[in-house]
């Protein structure tokens, strides 16, 4: 049965799913499919929780993570250790770290890495707000949890050498993660290993 000899509203959800990262044109019908056949009260739940997705999401003002509230769950937390902060580069970085359950310190969200090939320099990631924070809030230590990439490096040794500075004490995640590797993709082990043997920069 080919794409055009589906029903318009249909054509129109799997051309929507197969957008998703990871998801060819296959598996965007079989969702679709799914959901045809799922109640309507499942498929409801589902657009009004895509909807609050969007309505409600926002970045905290402080660490830069997914919050739905003025500040997210973990800077809302008083018993988190306030004078450790994990850099990492995107907010799925963090979510691989709080899995692991070792790290009871703050976070602060980059949102990317310094990366000349792509035009992508120290002002386009969250690199001032990092030093605002460490400068304020009276941070003893700031661990850069970053990709072990080309792209994680250069940002690692920018921060270093922006953050020595300032007094701070500087340590990086120990790299039992494979060159080019992916922290969100690490398991928990490895990544516990990581933080527990971080060394100083």
């Amino acid at each position: 049965m080919s794409g055009n000899a589906y029903p318009a509203a249909l054509r129109r959800v799997i051309v929507g799913l197969s957008k998703w990262p990871g998801v060819g044109e296959k598996t965007a019908t079989r969702l679709a499919m799914h959901l045809l056949r799922s109640p309507e009260a499942e498929v409801l739940e589902l657009a009004r929780a895509l909807m609050e997705l969007k309505e409600k999401i926002r970045l905290c003002r402080r660490c830069y993570a997914f919050a739905d509230q003025e500040f997210c769950p973990i800077c809302a937390n008083p018993g988190r250790a306030q004078g450790q902060i994990m850099v990492v580069a995107e907010p799925g970085d963090l979510l691989a770290l709080e899995k692991v359950g070792w790290f009871q310190g703050l976070y602060h969200v980059l949102g990317g890495l310094i990366s000349p090939l792509e035009g992508v320099g120290p002002d386009d990631i969250r690199s001032m707000e990092l030093l605002d924070r460490v400068m304020k809030d009276g941070i003893k230590e700031v661990i850069l949890g970053l990709n072990p990439s080309l792209e994680g490096e250069t940002t690692t040794t920018y921060l270093a050498q922006e953050l020595r500075p300032l007094g701070v004490k500087v340590t990086r995640i120990a790299y039992g993660l494979p060159m080019g590797g992916e922290i969100k993709y690490a398991d928990q082990q490895t990544l516990k290993e990581s933080l527990n043997h971080r060394v100083e920069t």
